[in-house]
């Protein structure tokens, strides 16, 4: 096995600049320097997309940038020791060891348990303190090398505290048998290296606190379940996870505190006290018999009813997202291929024809047929998906029957999107409430296959068939009326006001309720009413003109910005004809003040162009890069291009002719856009 990192690799005591950004792209080009990976762009978007889910510093001066990539050919490591160090998001400071982790997408199990080693050889001081001193690339090498050389990284605690790893499942030690037992599962998206730290960082902490922990790790270098006698015996459960627990259900009725797993990193103190205060408090949320967290588990410490609804609805929308992708392309391709009147016999030329007998119209009008039906099949699943999976995001698992039910319900009663948010939420809090009946062990077992499906669909869907499904009809059939009446100045106005949620906060939360909008009523569109194929074109412009701006900007007056940051504008130009629009976060993250509004000046003059000129998108992503997708194509690009000059030729006006009021510690909301 070829060694994960090369003395080529590393870079000591080099003034990389302050961005991150910057720095993650320095790493990632020596490691296609290095030949072992292909494209620096895309190695650096996958980086950055996940940099932007959660900030990689941790306590102690580290950052651990990493990703999974198809651009990276072979496991590798890139270090860097910058001077000055650079901010990546820790609670104390800036990092002056880098580690950036790049993993192929199909990386094999040895080398991800080497990488994950290495990670968690990272919260040891000494393994830290040797990284810090050392003088060449050569001693770092070989210090990487000892680190993940022989059998599993060991924890930082002592014995009483164990790591589940795939090699055997954690049995009960025989020392400290009167500690008090705590049980935790950590989890990230990557499951490469926040994963394993995290766990170590846990038990750690329980060992200075007295406790004994048994963690299961959920990442990629595998993991066996934790022994049901350990669940059974523990007095709390923590989850430190950024994605769902597995078989969650294990856990029922153990008092939870649950946290993002970076919490288990840089506050591991805090959540073990918050688990045994949870343990010895009857009121503390606990883990449903049903399977579910508690509402109050499932997102994080405190959180009040208006996150918990954004949670679940957003939740609902990300499911969704997959089905109005695939379903829009296709039918935007069907309509390419066989044109607008594909829609009146499209099923009659699946059913009635083959490659070997075409219809008239050809091999163009059978293929159009066959992508526009199969789009059709995928799109008719929006309104259920949105309902399922929003029951899901309250319920669990029990949730997901009940909620695609209401869905379905939904669409037989014209309800619509709205009917789905309405039915999901309904079926979700209903299969929540029925999972928290206390009932008998022998019925156990049946509620979350039988009882709680059939009593929440009954309940969900009765109340959507015989209350709310005419009136929600009554409003979708009102709404629906008036985005088609739209004309003229009030589509306009639709227009800036979309422009402007999508650039106010680039990823945040208004951002996120514009692009929800538009793609929960892409569904709704047709060749008869095109309003909502409008307001997704609007709302994917408008995101795309930020990172074009800046890119724009970057080569007009190149004097206004750091050479890091004309670094970033090149691969703004890719982000941006994608509609990623996190290729603007390096540069609002530096100066929010000039950026932003320059951003939204664009982005809605953008929303309005796109209104005005009656340009569709039956496509939820992509940008320029489904332009098949896009109807008056022309326009399409004019709004675009008139808002990035805009928002460019707005910013260097600020930076010009403005003092900068300094906004260290303001940096936008980093959530990744859904397109």
């Amino acid at each position: 096995m070829s060694s994960l990192i090369t003395p080529g690799l590393v870079s000591l005591d080099t003034d990389l600049g302050t961005d991150r950004a910057g720095v993650i792209r320095y790493l990632a080009s020596r490691v296609v320097e290095s030949g072992r990976a292909t494209d620096v762009e895309a190695l650096f978007a996958d980086a950055w997309k996940r940099e932007s889910q959660t900030d990689t510093g941790i306590p102690g001066g580290i950052a651990i940038p990493h990703c999974r990539s198809s651009a990276v050919t072979e496991p590798t490591l890139a270090m860097a020791r910058p001077a000055p160090a650079v901010d990546f998001g820790a609670p104390d400071g800036p990092a002056d060891l880098i580690f950036f982790i790049a993993a192929p997408d199909g990386a094999d199990q040895a080398h991800l348990t080497l990488l994950s080693k290495l990670a968690r050889s990272l919260i040891k001081p000494e393994f830290v303190g040797a990284l810090r001193s050392a003088k060449t690339p050569d001693d770092i090498v070989r210090l990487v090398d000892e680190a993940v050389a022989d059998g599993p990284a060991a924890p930082t605690a002592g014995a009483a505290s164990t790591v589940a790893s795939a090699a055997a499942p954690v049995a009960a030690p025989a020392a400290h048998a009167d500690r008090p037992v705590l049980v935790a599962v950590t989890a990230c998206p990557t499951g490469i290296a926040h994963t394993y730290m995290a766990a170590d960082a846990l038990v750690a902490a329980a060992d200075r606190a007295g406790v004994t922990l048994h963690v299961e790790t959920q990442g990629s270098s595998g993991a066996k379940p934790l022994d049901p006698a350990l669940i059974a015996a523990a007095s709390a459960v923590i989850f430190a996870v950024d994605v769902d627990v597995r078989d969650k259900g294990r856990f029922a009725g153990k008092p939870v505190v649950q946290s993002p797993v970076k919490r288990g990193i840089d506050a591991p103190d805090t959540m073990i006290a918050e688990a045994i205060a949870a343990a010895s408090n009857p009121n503390a949320a606990r883990v449903a018999d049903t399977g579910q967290a508690s509402a109050s588990a499932g997102g994080g410490v405190d959180e009040h009813i208006g996150l918990k609804l954004k949670r679940w609805l957003l939740t609902g929308v990300s499911y969704m997202i997959p089905f109005v992708a695939g379903g829009g392309l296709l039918i935007a391709l069907g309509f390419l291929l066989g044109g607008y009147d594909i829609t009146d016999n499209a099923a009659d030329i699946i059913v009635n024809n083959t490659l070997w007998n075409l219809p008239a119209g050809g091999a163009a009008t059978y293929f159009g047929a066959v992508f526009f039906m199969i789009g059709a099949a995928s799109m008719g699943f929006l309104v259920p998906a949105l309902a399922g999976y929003i029951a899901y995001a309250i319920a669990d698992r029990p949730g997901i029957a009940p909620g695609f039910v209401a869905g379905a319900v939904a669409l037989l009663m014209n309800a619509g999107f709205i009917g789905g948010l309405v039915g999901g939420l309904l079926a979700g809090a209903i299969a929540y409430w029925i999972g928290r009946i206390d009932v008998p062990r022998w019925l156990r077992s049946l509620m979350p296959v039988v009882i709680i499906p059939l009593f929440a669909s009954i309940g969900a869907s009765g109340l959507m068939i015989v209350l709310l499904g005419g009136p929600i009809a009554t409003l979708m059939g009102g709404l629906n009326d008036w985005l088609s009446g739209l004309t003229g100045v009030s589509a306009i106005l639709l227009g800036v006001i979309l422009g402007t949620m999508m650039c106010l906060d680039l990823g945040g939360p208004v951002n996120k309720v514009a692009y929800a909008f538009a793609v929960a009523g892409l569904a709704a569109g047709s060749i008869d009413n095109q309003a909502p194929w409008n307001i997704m074109a609007a709302v994917m412009a408008a995101g795309m003109v930020p990172p074009l701006a800046m890119a724009l900007a970057t080569v007009l007056d190149r004097k206004l910005f750091s050479p890091i940051e004309r670094e970033n504008g090149k691969a703004a130009w890719l982000l941006g004809a994608a509609f990623i629009s996190e290729g603007a976060i390096p540069f609002a993250a530096a100066d929010p003040l000039r950026v932003i509004p320059a951003g939204i000046l664009g982005g809605a003059t953008t929303g309005a162009i796109i209104m005005a000129a009656d340009v569709t998108s039956q496509a939820p992503h992509g940008g320029l890069f489904v332009f098949f997708a896009i109807g008056n194509l022309t326009m399409f690009v004019v709004a675009i291009l008139v808002g990035m000059v805009i928002s460019a030729l707005t910013v260097i006006a600020l930076k010009r002719w403005t003092t900068k009021t300094p906004v260290a510690a303001v940096e936008p909301a980093r959530v990744p856009v859904a397109a």
